[in-house]
């Protein structure tokens, strides 16, 4: 008999299973990883009310799409980007920035970008405050995949953020 943990995801319409070979080892930490990590949206807008439990996310990397929501690229961007959410599920937390919103101008001065750069990807890890950012005129999953991938590996675009100017640490 094979048994498996059954995760169904309401909001992203999804059943996820906990494996036999992870189950073996299963301990009340384990279980609750997975279900925090797999109970998340593929991609979480951000807003004043999601702002707080992303920041208190287990998953310590962000990837945030910044761009106006009324763009007519809008959509196919972010079935894109959905896509690109789901090879990095439980390792990348995928949030959406709308620029369009005057509110979430904090977010992107944050990451020193101005309206000509958007749409763009940034990466954040919460632990260390680490970033970097990509402008993109089309966001495809190959962009969103190279983008993280390098992060993860420890490469960033920007040549030294320690040489600009550190802003403190914030909540956005």
């Amino acid at each position: 008999m094979k048994e498996t943990c059954q995760l169904e995801i309401q909001v992203d319409n999804e059943q996820l299973n906990l494996e036999d070979e992870d189950t073996a080892g299963i301990d009340a930490a384990k279980l609750s990883n997975f279900i925090e990590i797999n109970s998340l949206h593929m991609v979480t807008e951000y807003n004043p009310v999601t702002a707080i439990g992303l920041f208190n996310s287990v998953i310590q990397i962000h990837l945030l799409l910044i761009m106006n929501k009324a763009s007519p690229e809008y959509e196919e961007n972010m079935q894109r980007y959905q896509k690109a959410a789901k090879l990095f599920q439980g390792k990348i937390l995928f949030i959406l920035v709308d620029s369009g919103m005057k509110e979430n101008g904090k977010v992107i001065s944050f990451f020193k970008l101005n309206e000509s750069q958007l749409p763009a990807l940034a990466v954040y890890r919460t632990l260390d405050d680490e970033w970097d950012t990509l402008p993109t005129a089309e966001v495809s999953v190959e962009h969103v995949q190279n983008f993280c991938d390098g992060f993860l590996r420890g490469k960033l675009l920007k040549e030294n953020h320690e040489a600009d100017e550190k802003p403190p640490k914030v909540e956005l």
